[in-house]
């Protein structure tokens, strides 16, 4: 069965990105010495690749090539793209989404970006792990890490750690047999 795992970058007040949709405060980072937490290698670690259409659209507006030549593709959306910046599959219903990734067996899959999508697995209990990339930046609001919709976990912590340019990296599971149903209370 195929871990379902996050791996984001978030600003230190909590936001993944600014209102309009803006990385420059992240971007200031590039060239961050993650060592053995680095994007490229755990990118290779991944099988299948799933986001929103936000963030599709927001990778396919940007002037570089697509990143994702080793890897499956899921887009969720109810919209057709139709001029693909990469190969990609696109699926609209998340339950039946889940039950397909669950049942691969070739390899992890991401949940990359943000926001609805990754708080909808999560309220499903389909998120094993996430990696949190805490930038020590405050950006004063945006596109939070974690959109408020009455969910509630406790995940265990596995590891944090201090990186470069004063990152922290905080790697988390939730663990279901241990009683966090992933369920929202209502």
């Amino acid at each position: 069965m195929a871990r379902i795992l996050g791996y984001i970058a978030t600003s230190l007040d909590g936001f993944i990105a600014t209102e309009d949709d803006d990385l420059g405060w992240l971007f200031k980072y590039d060239g961050l010495d993650l060592g053995e937490y680095d994007y490229g290698r755990f990118l290779q670690r991944i099988r299948t690749v799933v986001m929103g259409r936000s963030t599709y659209d927001f990778i396919a507006a940007e002037d570089v090539p697509w990143a994702y030549g080793d890897q499956r593709v899921l887009v969720v959306t109810s919209r057709p793209i139709p001029a693909p910046k990469g190969p990609l599959e696109t699926r609209n219903d998340v339950d039946a989404l889940i039950a397909e990734l669950r049942s691969l067996d070739d390899g992890d899959v991401w949940m990359l970006g943000g926001g609805q999508l990754q708080m909808a697995f999560l309220e499903r209990g389909a998120l094993d792990e996430i990696e949190i990339y805490v930038i020590p930046e405050m950006i004063g609001g945006g596109r939070p890490l974690f959109p408020a919709t009455g969910f509630q976990s406790s995940p265990r912590l596995i590891s944090a750690l201090p990186l470069d340019r004063g990152c922290v990296r905080l790697h988390y599971a939730f663990d279901r047999e241990a009683g966090d149903s992933g369920r929202n209370p209502s």
